[in-house]
């Protein structure tokens, strides 16, 4: 006889009908009802569908054990309740990216959201250049940590830009995207290699305190001007904090993502017993901004499961204003939560890239469209019980919430236990409606910008008449983000294919700020003669930049450092040439652009997926860890190279092909060529 060593399956992960099973809120009735009545437009099947969420998220949420206070409310006619029309524009679909689920899913989300003036989100994926500008278009662009495909057209097709600091599902790392899923179509919009894991790490390039995620807000407030830039956090103890610091980086929007998300290519270990709800995490960060007199200087998002018109109801009256939705609008266009995504094995091609798989897709924009109209009007009854004219009304204004009594707990139920007091806090300083929701708008000083100031008039010729632009200008290190606005205009004109080579040369002299020449479009030269600080290039899209030491520089430019740290970080086009040394994480993500440097600090060419860099001198440790694609050209003077190079992904080769040979001597021609050296 042969033992049976497998495991009793209890239904974490997978619905499963073994006697004692976990249960789950969507399951296969409420998943046929949801689907029933977004596909033929029925609001009762809705409604059908809400009762049973309602009634299971009591055990299995925390908003479950609130009620919203009916009692001593005038209840009013549903007829003066804000319409629904208005009420969409408030909602979102989540953040899942071209890769994780398949185009035509991603597609019809984004057509839906545009329909409806809402908004849906591209994800960390990048997206195909033939969509912007279109109804298929992402009005809500993400840009990870480790960012694939953020080009300046990219951004400046976007009405949001979204950072993502964290995501809910698995907070403290970043998104994954198995090799099997990395078809020919997907390496090519997030310009990496076919048939090889895409890992976005956690924010440790870019990011290492307030003042540089402040700085990334800005780099991006320059690269669209007219997008709302938003952070995207995590529910967990102390994140109100976090948001009160965001806020004074100048975002527009903050989300709040809740731990009870979905992730296509997680470990187990990342999705169960981590992060929190986000009714602790929005309650938390409403009230610290309250207190810090910032509350209407930001609009506060939340998702995580959100799944009824009664869960957005107390969402906004815990402080949030805006809402986000993922699994629920892949479910009303096909998804029956097979939980099979990872594997690229979907049986309804909505989380593959299975070209078989995907011609079984039939999910339509108009069945997104009646799933967020049957929320808003799901919310507007809830509204009209409880007397509310407005959902601006509704935010921050917890005493119409309650924990329910115990008797309507189950005697066992851990819930018992459950003190939501904190949750339900109203900071005194609250005195009117006024300061509890987005109203003031953030200065994001762009008028002090050298674009602004100088170089939009200056280059006005080149942009609109192609006519060449020639100019030297001083720098200093209050100028940062310097060329982002004119490479912005440049591609909202233009497109990604910019301007002919060289038509915008600008000599620089100086120290310049940080973000020199981030998101550098196509067509735009920028020579830096003194030194640089910290993200030069990041985002690289097509310019040029060279940086060479003054001519009074008493030292040896390589044997010194002239470019900061994080240069050229997700660079995707163009060409660098640095006479000098540069610090740490030298063209991290970097995925297509040419460099050339005379030695750089720790983990150069880190999450590298394309492009050439050539290192003319000493490296630091940790060279090429996660590297997946691309070529970088080392002259290992001294033999110490190898000890610091991360061979985990990358073999070593000497340089005796002659093609190599013969690449990498035009490249160092080049490069004397241009800086001198």
């Amino acid at each position: 006889l042969t033992e049976d060593l497998s495991l009793p399956t209890v239904g974490d992960h997978k619905m499963s009908n073994t006697p004692g099973a976990r249960d789950h809120m969507i399951n296969p009735l409420t998943i046929r009802l949801l689907q029933h009545a977004a596909q033929t437009g029925d609001y009762e099947s809705f409604k059908q569908y809400s009762a049973l969420v309602d009634d299971a998220v009591m055990p299995h949420t925390l908003r479950g054990l609130l009620s919203l206070n009916t009692n001593g409310c005038q209840p009013i006619d549903i007829s003066e309740v804000e319409p629904v029309d208005n009420i969409v524009k408030r909602f979102k679909t989540g953040a899942m990216s071209y890769g994780s689920i398949s185009q035509e899913a991603h597609e019809c989300l984004a057509i839906a959201m545009n329909r409806l003036g809402g908004k849906s989100n591209s994800g960390e994926g990048g997206e195909d250049p033939a969509r912007l500008g279109t109804e298929r278009n992402s009005a809500i662009k993400q840009v990870a940590s480790g960012r694939f495909g953020v080009t300046s057209e990219y951004l400046v097709s976007a009405e949001e830009i979204q950072i993502k600091m964290a995501q809910g599902a698995k907070p403290g790392e970043g998104g994954h995207l198995p090799g099997g899923k990395v078809y020919p179509w997907i390496a090519k919009a997030r310009h990496s290699t076919t048939g090889v894991s895409l890992i976005s790490p956690p924010p440790h390039h870019d990011i290492y305190s307030i003042e540089d995620l402040a700085q990334l807000i800005h780099d991006l407030k320059n690269a669209n001007r007219d997008a709302r830039i938003s952070v995207k956090l995590v529910s967990e103890a102390g994140v109100g904090t976090i948001a009160v610091g965001v806020a004074k980086g100048r975002a527009d929007v903050i989300l709040i993502s809740g731990y009870d998300g979905g992730t296509g290519a997680a470990p187990r270990t990342s999705v169960r017993n981590a992060g929190l709800p986000w009714e602790l995490g929005v309650a938390e960060t409403h009230q610290a901004l309250l207190m810090n007199n910032m509350r209407n200087r930001v609009v506060i998002e939340t998702d995580g499961k959100l799944l009824t018109g009664r869960d957005v109801a107390v969402a906004a009256l815990l402080g949030a204003e805006e809402y986000g939705f993922a699994t629920e609008p892949l479910v009303a266009i096909g998804c029956v939560m097979m939980r099979v995504c990872n594997l690229d094995t979907c049986p309804v091609g909505v989380a593959t890239q299975n070209p078989l798989l995907r011609s079984r897709f039939c999910g339509k924009p108009e069945y997104v469209e009646n799933f967020m109209r049957f929320i808003a009007m799901d919310l507007r009854e809830w509204m009209a019980k409880i007397g509310v004219r407005s959902v601006n009304e509704m935010i921050g204004h917890v005493e119409r919430l309650s924990q329910k009594p115990l008797s309507q707990l189950d005697r066992d139920s851990k819930a018992r236990s459950v003190d939501l007091n904190a949750l339900l806090y109203q900071p005194k300083i609250c005195s009117n409606d006024s300061e509890r929701y987005f109203n003031t708008p953030q200065n994001h000083e762009l008028s002090k910008t050298l674009d602004m100031n100088t170089l939009m008039q200056l280059c006005k010729p080149a942009v609109y008449d192609g006519k060449k632009v020639r100019a030297k200008l001083e720098i200093s290190n209050r100028n940062r983000v310097t060329g982002t606005i004119l490479s912005s205009e440049i591609a909202r004109v233009h497109g990604e294919k910019g301007l002919p080579e060289d038509s915008i040369a600008l000599d620089f002299v100086g120290s310049a700020g940080q973000s020199f020449g981030a998101f550098l479009a196509y067509g735009v030269t920028l020579r830096l003669t003194g030194e640089c600080n910290d993200y030069i290039g990041k985002g690289l899209s097509g310019g040029k930049i060279v940086v060479v030491p003054s001519e009074k520089a008493g030292f040896l430019p390589e044997e010194n450092v002239i470019v900061g740290n994080v240069a050229f970080y997700g660079a995707v086009y163009g060409e660098a040439y640095i006479r000098g040394v540069a610090g740490e994480r030298f063209c991290v993500r970097n995925s297509g652009i040419t460099a050339v440097v005379e030695g750089i600090g720790d983990h150069g060419c880190e999450y590298m997926t394309g492009g050439t860099v050539v290192v003319l001198g000493k490296t630091g440790r940790n060279f090429a860890a996660g590297m997946s694609g691309g070529e970088a050209y080392v002259y290992d003077k001294d033999g110490t190279f190898e000890e610091n190079c991360n061979k985990s992904l990358v073999s070593l080769e000497a340089v005796q092909n002659p093609e190599d040979v013969e690449k990498v001597r035009t490249l160092i021609q080049k490069h004397a060529e241009l800086t001198g050296s």
